[in-house]
């Protein structure tokens, strides 16, 4: 049984091009994305360091990569990884009690 990626917590720099809405809607948009939350923690003249909080159902860590990459950012440090196995189907479990 794998386990699936239901929240990954990341550090983000990103240049100040795209507006942080946009970014967290482009996040959005990736499959088994459900919420994107993002604070902003530095700022300079030319980028921002964002602390960016996915959760999902089955998130793939390649997927969010690579689409921050493509918006111009980059990950600078994953903070957090929270895992969990899938749920039983009901008949599988009922079967299992039987054993």
């Amino acid at each position: 049984m794998s386990f699936k990626i239901k929240r990954i917590v990341l550090d983000v720099l990103k240049p100040h091009e795209l507006p942080i809405h946009e970014f967290a809607k482009r996040l959005g948009e990736l499959s088994n994305v459900k919420k994107v939350d993002i604070t902003t923690q530095e700022m300079n003249e030319k980028t921002q360091i964002s602390r960016v909080r996915i959760d999902g159902k089955e998130i793939i860590y390649k997927e969010i990569e690579k689409k921050i990459t493509e918006l111009g950012a980059s990950i600078q440090r994953v903070d957090k990884v929270t895992v969990s196995k899938p749920k039983m189907r009901s008949k599988l479990r009922r079967k299992l009690r039987k054993i």
